[in-house]
């Protein structure tokens, strides 16, 4: 089987997606600092794989704990395998046993996820929140918290192994199996929501770049910028000055985002969002159906 990697890097634009351990009444969002000494918020990839596989109704894998009473730690069972539980076909495990040669079995990912990284820097917005209607009803004081707040772009980088779903030791599914696991995930991709603290937030993509190659290189990742509700384009033009490259890449925008559409439309010449996917589909059924 050719050795295939398909890798993707997305915008979308969201609010508040993801918090941290936050102190007091102050609910704290995840963040970063960079080199220029701001801070960014993100969306960790644990984040990302928990929504995709809720979506996909894939979190069945039955698991256990394993370890004493003072340090337990739950993990995938040793009895499930990737030909039933297509989670850790795509997402890898660890499984520990007793019974285990060696204690421990892993399988690395074929799905990876970057994580969810702000395109613009956090500006110290916050939200007072209270619960002035149930107090209300009671007769007695309000309580007040204090959530950060942020509305911003974030891109992050899928990147899937395609020779190497469906495959454990002796264990392979069928390829209409692997097209359909890889398919389903793309679909769920395309439409990704986050729910979060009474909200619900579309991650779906208004900018999507990426194709299927035979390195498996994340050749967009931490190369999508916007500066002033524009995407920056020249990272991606240089990038694409490699025609091998450049003629396996698909690009898709949506429309009426950015304020730079036409130059986008202009230099990038992109499809629709909704097109890259279907293609991106059409080619991994090629791709299984060819090897």
């Amino acid at each position: 089987m050719n050795k295939k990697g398909l890798t993707i890097s997305m915008i979308f634009q969201a609010e508040s997606a993801n918090y941290g351990a936050g102190y007091g009444n102050l609910g704290v969002l995840k963040k970063m600092t960079r080199g220029d000494l701001k801070e960014y918020s993100y969306i960790s990839r644990q984040a990302i794989r928990y929504n995709i596989i809720k979506e996909l109704e894939w979190d069945n894998t039955p698991v256990e704990a394993q370890g004493s009473a003072n340090a337990t730690v739950v993990q995938f069972a040793p009895t499930a395998t990737i030909k039933d539980y297509p989670e850790i076909d795509l997402f890898g495990y660890m499984k520990t046993s007793k019974g285990l040669d060696g204690g421990a079995l892993t399988r690395n990912a074929v799905v990876r996820l970057s994580n969810a990284i702000a395109l613009e820097p956090y500006k110290g917005d916050t939200d007072y929140l209270t619960n002035m209607g149930l107090a209300k009803r009671k007769g007695v004081n309000n309580n007040i918290a204090e959530s950060e707040i942020q509305m911003s772009y974030y891109a992050y980088t899928i990147t899937i192994d395609l020779d190497r779903v469906g495959i454990d030791g002796d264990i392979q599914i069928s390829n209409k199996e692997k097209t359909e696991r890889v398919i389903n995930l793309l679909n769920v991709v395309e439409y990704l929501y986050r729910d979060i603290r009474g909200r619900r937030e579309t991650l779906a993509p208004v900018f999507i770049i990426g194709g299927v190659y035979d390195r498996k290189n994340p050749f967009f990742e931490h190369r999508l910028k916007v500066k002033e509700n524009k995407l920056v384009q020249e990272p991606i033009t240089e990038i694409l000055e490699d025609e091998t490259l450049k003629e396996n890449t698909l690009i898709g925008l949506l429309n009426g985002i950015f304020s730079n559409d036409e130059e986008i439309k202009s230099n990038l010449k992109p499809e629709s969002v909704h097109q890259v996917f279907k293609e991106l589909k059409n080619q991994v059924q090629t791709y299984y159906e060819t090897n």
